[in-house]
């Protein structure tokens, strides 16, 4: 039973696939069949395509023969789109190829100014079911090249000489056929009268065209050499061409979708042209100022053109130093990406700093400072420090185990004992003078001439300000270590090499 089952269920969905394989086939619904009715329909066959404009939109379905003795050829439209028939339709029979293919190419409707009503549908064929009647006065078959030579030919060019010596005995016999022609012949003849009139009302643009073509055929008579090689270049694009007609004619095929989805873009296009007309109204207002800034600007290409001739030369050795650059340029490359944290960094500190006023608050830390720790008197520079009267002010060679100048208790005599000698000698002086020795008296001591009495004087700022210690080295007779106290000074922060 599941067998059976599956073996429906295959055969449905074959059906539906062959169903929708012909739907598509058919351009997705039920083709659209013309009769039309032509008085030769020699070497067609079903199964020939049927064209519009060149392309493929069905193929001949089926042929039979009229009461009046004329070809019935039945047109399936196969393509959907070009169902759309008028009663001013017309086809014709045109060679496919060099071996007697034919097919039958039709318009649907004959071109017509925009805005002009269209003609009525194309009427059923009241005597056959789903096929529309196109008469014989809208078909044609010309006679095909290779006829018209056979007549020339024997023994056809013989035939033809008696026909036409015997033209009335011939006509004599065939009446209505003659008149048939002639019916048939009328519409051509119609048209014919329309371009006769046409041509009527223009005989002074024809005189025009015929005084003005040898002017204009002049040049063309100069360059024949370059008309021949244009004839023989396009002798090779329409091979080319040919050999891409299947290409051209899905083109043309997808053109009619083509203009359908340009029909609303052009409708926007029209739009933006609305709404560019004032821009554009701007724009040839200033067209004066425009065409004289144009003509300034040729003075100064032709001064620029020294210039640019220059900077054409130094093209050479630039192009060698920038390959000589290359590099270089490499390595800053690197350099680049790789400082780009510190850069950030710095950008947010730089940032900081001018946002908050840092800089101005560093330079006036580094002022008030300098200010505060360096004063000047009568006698120079000196450093400003507070003079701590106790055992630790006078200058001696062994420490002194009453000194208690120390800032952790207990360990004060531990740290005196110790033997400054195993301590640089900027450290030492450094201690001194910061337990209330005069620089002098540090020198002094550090160089072996100074004395252990030392007297701390007293000298007032030059504005007036409170008196400030000043060390004066006591002792008449005795040779400073130097006779330039600033030398000294020097010494003491730079170091002395002691």
């Amino acid at each position: 039973m599941r067998r059976i089952l599956g073996i429906a269920l295959t055969l449905c969905i074959s059906a539906a696939a062959l169903l929708l394989a012909t739907a598509a086939s058919d351009g997705g619904g039920t083709p659209y069949r013309v009769r039309a009715i032509f008085n030769n329909a020699f070497s067609v066959i079903p199964g020939e395509d049927v064209k519009i404009a060149g392309v493929k939109v069905g193929k001949i379905e089926s042929l039979d023969v009229t009461p009046d003795q004329k070809a019935a050829v039945v047109l399936r439209i196969d393509k959907s789109g070009f169902g759309d028939w008028r009663t001013d339709a017309h086809c014709t029979i045109r060679p496919q190829s060099l071996i007697g293919e034919k097919f039958v190419e039709c318009t649907p409707t004959q071109p017509r100014p925009v805005g002009a009503p269209s003609p009525p549908l194309l009427p059923k064929d009241p005597q056959h079911s789903g096929q529309h009647l196109l008469p014989a006065s809208h078909t044609s078959r010309p006679i095909d090249i290779d006829l018209l030579n056979n007549i020339l030919r024997l023994p056809y060019r013989q035939r033809l000489t008696i026909i036409l010596n015997e033209l009335g005995t011939g006509l004599a016999g065939r009446g209505a056929d003659l008149n048939q022609v002639i019916r048939n012949a009328d519409p051509a003849l119609a048209e014919t009268d329309k371009v006769l009139k046409l041509l009527a009302g223009e005989n002074r643009v024809l005189a025009d065209l015929a005084r003005d073509s040898d002017t204009a055929l002049a040049p063309i008579a100069r360059e024949r050499a370059h008309v021949s090689g244009f004839i023989h270049n396009a002798g090779i694009t329409a091979e080319a061409t040919a050999e891409r007609s299947r290409q051209f004619e899905k083109i043309w095929s997808d053109l009619p979708a083509f203009l359908r989805q340009l029909k609303p873009t052009m409708v926007r296009l029209g739009a933006l042209s609305d709404e560019m007309t004032p821009v554009l109204t701007d724009l040839g207002a200033q067209a004066p100022a425009i065409n004289r800034w144009i003509i300034s600007l040729g003075p100064f290409a032709k001064v620029s053109t020294p210039a640019l001739t220059t900077l054409g030369q130094a093209v050479v050795p630039g192009r060698k130093a920038l390959i000589a650059a290359k590099p270089i340029a490499q390595d800053l490359k690197t350099f680049g990406n790789q400082v780009v944290p510190l850069s950030t960094n710095l950008s947010s500190l730089l940032t900081s700093l001018r946002s908050t006023g840092g800089i101005e608050r560093l330079m006036d830390f580094l002022f008030y400072s300098t200010a505060a720790v360096n004063g000047y008197d009568s006698y120079g520079h000196y450093l400003r420090a507070q003079l701590i009267v106790n055992t630790c002010t006078t200058y001696r060679v062994q420490n002194d185990p009453g000194c208690t100048a120390n800032f952790v208790k207990g360990s004060a005599r531990a740290a005196s004992s110790r033997d400054d000698s195993v301590r640089s000698p900027a450290l030492v002086r450094e201690d001194r003078v910061m337990s209330g020795e005069s620089v002098q008296q540090v020198l002094d001591g550090m160089n072996g001439t100074g004395d252990t009495a030392t007297t701390a004087t007293t000298t007032k700022a030059p504005n007036g300000a409170a008196a400030l210690p000043h060390a004066v080295v006591p002792g008449a007779g005795r040779q400073a270590p130097s006779q330039d106290p600033s030398g000294a000074l020097l010494d003491y922060l730079l170091g002395d090499g002691n």
